[in-house]
């Protein structure tokens, strides 16, 4: 008896495993050189730690590993080309804001930042700079960095994908990435399967329960709120201290975070947790205490043991992984997408991503 093969499978040239803001974006860079792409996204892109991102593109601090500074300046200096250019093809506003941020550290730190002295801490006045803040006698000083709305920027990136014709997939999750003879092929989901000749994980903190492989991504949990000011540019800057941040967004919202726990994959919120962040947003800004909470919510970090994001070529050519940026997500979204689709490619990458290869968990 004679077998007939379906010889119209469609089949793509890279299957991105994660719609996040690292998947979407690396998805879109891939389009410019015309790659046929599919994103598989287990729930609704966008919606996971991209939609829980508090926004601060902060390119270099104390909490900035050495290995991972050459890549955030970078990206930093991405930014507003990077945010055009999805505001353009998306017609959604990312909100992107360049007041720069004021710091509150614990006193004992204040001067052991990099590039600062106590002359030059503070380009003004505190009460100047933000009149509605009451910081007592706290040193404080001042960083030239931006600040971004993760949900608008994530909506953009998925219109914007979209856009240029990127395939979408939703609601299916992935188990694992096919191969044949060693080489990877495509993906199983829980419901179908795809083909393509290259696969990248972008999975964030499920990107460890993709068969082959156990990358050690873990899920780091974030608690935050959303309030309403009283009036609209009460803020300006963004405002960090030791127990609360405060991200102004430019339609008078006022994003207040966070919490960085090891709890799983529980998303849940803590009553207590929420008004302690409330409480401390109030301190510092004595005005807020007339603000109205618009939600609260939690979202998942992709954390790895060394605090450093997976990036590269796996073991098994034609595998790729971009994942365990932990809370640099939206500030390394542009350069992961340059640098993964130079890699991918084929071309010279720009960067040095040793440091990041995810033979170092071999």
């Amino acid at each position: 008896m004679t077998k007939f093969y379906n010889v119209n499978v469609k089949s793509w040239d890279v299957i991105v495993i994660g719609g996040g803001i690292i998947g979407l974006s690396l998805a879109i860079e891939l389009r410019k050189s015309n790659a046929k792409v599919l994103v598989v996204e287990r729930g609704e892109p966008g919606c996971e730690a991209s939609f829980a991102a508090g926004g601060m593109l902060v390119d270099c601090s104390a909490e900035t590993l050495p290995a991972l500074q050459p890549l955030a300046i970078a990206s930093a200096r991405m930014y507003p080309e990077f945010a055009h250019e999805l505001q353009v093809e998306s017609g959604i506003s990312v909100d992107l804001r360049d007041h720069g941020a004021i710091i509150f550290p614990p006193p004992e730190h204040v001067y052991e930042r990099p590039g600062f002295s106590p002359n030059t801490l503070l380009p003004a006045p505190l009460n100047e700079l933000e009149p509605a803040l009451d910081a007592g006698d706290r040193p404080a000083f001042y960083l030239k960095e931006r600040s971004v709305d993760p949900r608008a920027l994530s909506s953009a990136a998925l219109h914007a994908a979209k856009r240029r014709e990127v395939d979408i997939s939703s609601g299916d999750e992935v188990t694992a990435v096919k191969t044949d003879k060693g080489h990877a092929v495509g993906t199983v989901t829980r419901k179908t399967s795809f083909l393509a000749s290259k696969v990248v994980n972008c999975a964030g903190a499920w990107s460890g329960q993709i068969a082959p492989y156990a990358f050690p991504t873990r899920p780091v949990k974030g608690q935050m709120l959303c309030l309403l000011s009283p009036r609209r540019n009460l803020l300006q800057h963004v405002i960090r201290s030791p127990e609360v941040y405060l991200i102004p967004r430019s339609d008078g919202r006022i994003v207040v975070g966070t919490t960085v726990e090891e709890a799983g994959f529980d998303k849940r919120t803590q009553v207590e947790t929420i008004q302690r962040l409330h409480r401390a947003a109030i301190a510092l800004v004595p005005e807020l205490k007339n603000a109205k909470i618009l939600e609260d919510w939690a979202g998942l970090r992709p954390a790895t043991p060394d605090a450093l994001p997976i990036l590269g070529e796996t073991d098994t050519p034609g595998y790729y992984i971009a994942t365990g940026h932990f809370r640099d997500g939206i500030l390394l979204a542009p350069i992961t997408a340059q640098a993964m689709a130079q890699v991918m490619e084929g071309r010279n990458c720009a960067y040095d991503l040793g440091p990041f290869s995810p033979a170092r968990f071999s």
